[in-house]
Parts: structure tokens; sequence; C-alpha cells
């Protein structure tokens, strides 16, 4: 009977501790841009996980993410089915491929990474993903040095 009530106070102190909401944190900023043929469209959103709709019926073919980790990052959300490749610009931006080109009508990203020169390991614990280049010597770097 002991052991019962022991546990009813553990399992109501769980609870309660459980119901706290965990600390708010700065949620990161995406950039990106939609390429298609000679025209494009940019869109500016938190990666917050929520679906935001581009409202733009232009087919894309790249899309430029030169300050999120968009490929693993996002999910974009297409009319069909589409195959997206990751990709880097001549001038050292992450980009996306996407065939055929489409419509992209809504895009969701969730997380964070690690800008250019930013440390990706401190005191030997990851970070997090880099943004747009690559981990060395603790730091991200860039995919082109300029």
């Amino acid at each position: 009977m002991k052991y019962l009530a022991t546990l009813a106070s553990a399992l109501g102190l769980m609870a309660s501790v459980s119901a706290i909401p965990l600390e708010e944190r700065d949620v990161q900023t995406v950039h990106l841009t939609f390429h298609g043929g000679p025209a494009q469209y940019d869109m500016v959103f938190p990666a917050d996980g929520t679906v935001y709709p581009t409202n733009n019926d232009l087919s894309i073919n790249i899309i430029d993410a030169p300050d999120y980790n968009a490929f693993y990052q996002c999910k974009f959300h297409t009319q069909g089915e589409a195959t997206f490749a990751s990709s880097i610009s001549p001038t050292g931006v992450n980009q996306i491929l996407v065939g055929p080109p489409q419509p992209i009508t809504g895009v969701s990203c969730q997380g964070m990474c690690v800008p250019t020169y930013g440390d990706c390991y401190v005191n030997g614990q990851w970070v997090g993903p880099c943004c747009s280049g690559f981990c060395a010597a603790n730091k991200c770097r860039p995919w082109v040095s300029s």
C-alpha cells in the first residue's frame, strides 16, 4: 500500500513537471529565391514548421537557399510529383534543383543551422548543421572561398 502511495505521488509530480512549457527560443528566418526560367520570386519566413503558401504559379526549377540548410530542413509542397536534388551554384549558394519544373505551392521549414564562420562544434559538442557550407576545424566554412 505504501508502494502505491509513493508511486501515485511520483506520477503526480511527473505530470506537473511535464505541464511546464519548454523555454521559448528564437526561430531562425529562412530566405529563399525561387527561379523559373528568367522569372523569380523571393520568400522570407520563420523556420517554425508552419506551411507558408507561395501564392505563385510559376514553374520552378531552382531554389536558392543562401542562409538556411533548406534541402534537409524544409519540405516543399508541389502540385505534382517532383524530385529535389541538392546543388551548389558557382558562387557557393546552396541550391535545390526541382524536376520536372513545376509550381511550389507551399514551404515549411523547421530547425536551426549555423551561419558561415560560426562554431559547428563547441567543446567537442556538435552545435548544428552549417547553413551554407561545411564544417571544418570547428567552424562552418563556405562552399566557395572568395
